[in-house]
């Protein structure tokens, strides 16, 4: 099928730190009002699996985060549509991500969202690359720390494929 991706985390182990993460969740946020944003697209399967595991009663919102390249606009230029934002005002905000990198997306997300003054937000990812972390910001909540290696699989892709395997993968050396 896939024999020249290299598995780095199991289907299994996935399922399993999900649902930690999603009891984690439940016990942190009690029977507060919140609000699950799921940053596009690479967090959708993250999201669907782990709101079935928050015990809590919350509301689904989706983010799309985009970086443009080319000619037109400025290298790594972050763009985030929150035109689909349900109301958070006065609610607990958990930002959910498939990857935590940088850093750049998940701080310029949170700063959009405190214009909505949100009672507190929290963010959550499956993947944390702390090697390349920059700046203060860091995930709340986390599955599992990787290498810096490209993957991809449980939501995320390479030019627009692989996002449906059920493991995290590596893909091999680009030639």
């Amino acid at each position: 099928m896939h024999d020249d991706i290299r598995c780095l985390i199991s289907e299994s182990e996935i399922h399993a730190a999900v649902e930690r993460l999603g009891r984690q969740i439940s016990d942190d946020f009690g029977d507060s009002e919140l609000t699950v944003l799921g940053i596009l697209t690479g967090s959708i399967v993250l999201v669907t699996d782990l709101m079935r595991r928050i015990e809590v009663r919350h509301q689904l919102g989706l983010i799309q985060a985009s970086s443009y390249r080319g000619e037109t606009t400025q290298p790594d230029e972050l763009i985030i549509n929150l035109e689909t934002l349900p109301e958070i005002r006065g609610r607990d905000v958990l930002i959910v991500d498939d990857i935590f990198d940088t850093g750049r997306t998940m701080t310029k997300v949170q700063r959009e969202l405190e214009r909505f003054q949100p009672r507190r937000i929290r963010s959550a990812v499956l993947l944390w690359k702390k090697s390349r972390t920059e700046g203060p910001v860091r995930p709340d909540y986390h599955c599992f720390d990787i290498p810096d290696e490209f993957v991809v699989g449980y939501g995320l892709d390479y030019n627009g494929e692989y996002r449906h395997l059920p493991y995290i993968g590596v893909l091999p050396p680009q030639s």
